[in-house]
């Protein structure tokens, strides 16, 4: 245990888990998503489900998707103000971690499903995305190529990085079985600012980037 598990983050709201964590749930999921929700259906589990009207995870889930940070005061209000509808669904039991979201958004070019969980300190673990296990915390840059499972992919995204100076820390790749959709999860020392370059190359079918919060 060290210090950040103590004290949590600076946030909005009276849980680092049920409020900073389910923040950081939102954030990811629209980071996703990749441009504005038209709707949102957020299905809380066990503890989140039991506790988390009280402790504002609704509030707090609707706030990341809005865009904004755990320390936004905004969050208190993003029932009310929020553009786009939304629907929550309970379900108390144990299946997950007990403090899991699944976050199902839809845009008007995409739509995402991912279920992740808070871990506690208003970390995240994002667990599955659009069906396919995954994991990673959003702690770093995140880029997530969503792709063909095809010989050259992971070689070239990795390659144009470095060629921009973009240091690699963790990636993996997902898959659901040779040759079929795959999701490579790339963890960045710098920013990526090369979205663009990367949907161009072969294989890749879509792009989405988590950059890492300050707060």
């Amino acid at each position: 245990m060290d210090i950040f598990d103590i004290i949590g983050p600076i946030m909005i709201g009276p849980s680092s888990s049920h409020t900073a964590g389910a923040v950081r749930l939102g954030l990811v999921a629209l980071s996703l998503l990749g441009e504005k929700p038209k709707s949102a259906v957020v299905t809380l589990y066990s503890s989140f489900a039991k506790t988390g009207k009280g402790h504002g995870t609704d509030k707090a889930v609707i706030g990341g998707i809005l865009g904004y940070d755990i320390d936004d005061d905004r969050i208190l209000k993003s029932l009310e103000t929020t553009e786009f509808s939304y629907e929550f669904k309970y379900d108390d039991s144990d299946e997950f971690h007990p403090n899991t979201a699944e976050i199902q958004l839809v845009g008007q070019n995409n739509s995402v499903t991912m279920r992740g969980a808070s871990i506690g300190g208003g970390r995240v673990e994002v667990q599955e995305i659009d069906g396919m296990k995954v994991s990673f915390n959003g702690e770093l840059n995140t880029l997530i190529v969503f792709h063909t499972d095809q010989k050259g992919v992971v070689a070239d995204v990795s390659g144009l990085l470095s060629t921009n100076d973009i240091n690699i820390a963790f990636m993996k790749l997902y898959r659901l079985d040779e040759g079929r959709d795959a999701i490579t999860v790339i963890e960045t020392d710098q920013q990526v600012e090369i979205l663009s370059e990367i949907k161009k190359i072969n294989g890749v079918k879509r792009v989405a980037y988590y950059e890492k919060s300050n707060v």
